[in-house]
């Protein structure tokens, strides 16, 4: 019988991160300075575990190339999706991403990064990078190489419940005080613009990449047209973030007894708030706060009942 796949999430120690994944979502953290909770991931640099059922002790990228049929059979090499949970609880560094293209000729077959964010928590008037000024290529460089970020990037204020697409060669940075639950493809290469001169724990300056942010960089810079889609039937209202040609982002906020179908494709999903009992074919499975899963391909008919959020996404 198929099962969701639970998985345990991998953290990363960053220099701007904090205690807010242990403060929030009760994780046992690692570090102090604890930056991203690799939740759903089959890349190398941090793949999940499998923590329950047949599969228990599986990484995910083991699992994506042994068992293709729990993924709609998907001939492509590696899982698609990565899904984190981001506590910026200072500065993110400026950065950019490369396109599929572009990462493939430069990065050694990586695949580029578009991604997507929704903001779980921010601090009272709180905002992020999105985007630049710059009207030309040689505008660009010529304020990068100035230093003149204030004329050049773009901020815009935040709220809990926002959502930003954030396609490759879009100019971004996450600001203090923000927690976010990001959606992206499966890749691990940014290019830093600007890092606001911090240095590491060793004192030394963290490496830019200037010409190859400059490189990928789209000018002039032009906010993604994004409407979001709410359908609200028993027990669940549904809104549909993003279609794009890497995944698809949906909201579930479940509030009493709820039935879902998957056809064909998988889904994963990331509780955020609340909890839940998933019921599928007599059996009972305990969503919580933090929770992670997949619904493999095949899964099926279920139930949900509970007061809870979750993000769900598929390629």
């Amino acid at each position: 019988m198929l099962e969701p796949l639970f998985l345990t999430p991998v953290f990363k120690e960053r220099v701007w991160g904090g205690i807010a994944l242990k403060e929030k979502f009760h994780y046992e953290i690692p570090f102090e300075n604890t930056g991203e909770c690799w939740a759903i991931s089959a890349h190398p640099n941090g793949p999940s575990v499998v923590n329950n059922g047949t599969y228990t002790g599986w990484k995910l990228n083991q699992l994506w190339k042994e068992h293709p049929e729990l993924f709609g059979n998907s001939t492509g090499e590696v899982f698609p999706l990565l899904t984190k949970i981001l506590d910026a609880n200072m500065d993110l560094s400026v950065q950019v991403h490369p396109d599929d293209y572009y990462a493939t000729v430069n990065e050694n077959g990586e695949l580029g990064k578009t991604e997507c964010w929704y903001i779980i928590d921010c601090k009272e008037d709180a905002d992020l990078i999105f985007g630049h000024n710059a009207r030309t290529k040689e505008e660009l460089i010529h304020k990068v190489k100035e230093g003149k970020w204030d004329e050049l990037l773009r901020r815009v204020k935040i709220k809990p419940g926002d959502f930003f697409y954030v396609p490759s060669g879009t100019i971004h940075a996450l600001c203090e005080g923000t927690i976010v639950l990001e959606t992206q493809q499966s890749s691990d290469t940014t290019y830093r613009l600007y890092d606001y001169n911090r240095r590491d724990s060793e004192g030394n300056l963290r490496e830019l990449h200037l010409e190859k942010a400059i490189a990928v960089t789209n000018v002039p810079h032009q906010n993604p047209v994004n409407s979001p889609r709410v359908e609200e039937r028993t027990g669940v209202k549904i809104t549909t973030f993003i279609q794009s040609d890497y995944f698809t982002v949906y909201k579930w906020d479940i509030d009493g007894k709820s039935q879902f179908s998957i056809n064909e494709q998988y889904l994963l999903l990331s509780v955020i708030k609340g909890a839940a009992t998933l019921t599928h074919k007599k059996q009972q499975y305990k969503l919580t706060k933090g929770a992670h899963l997949i619904l493999p391909t095949g899964f099926g008919s279920f139930q949900l009942e509970g007061t809870c959020e979750i993000i769900v996404s598929h390629t």
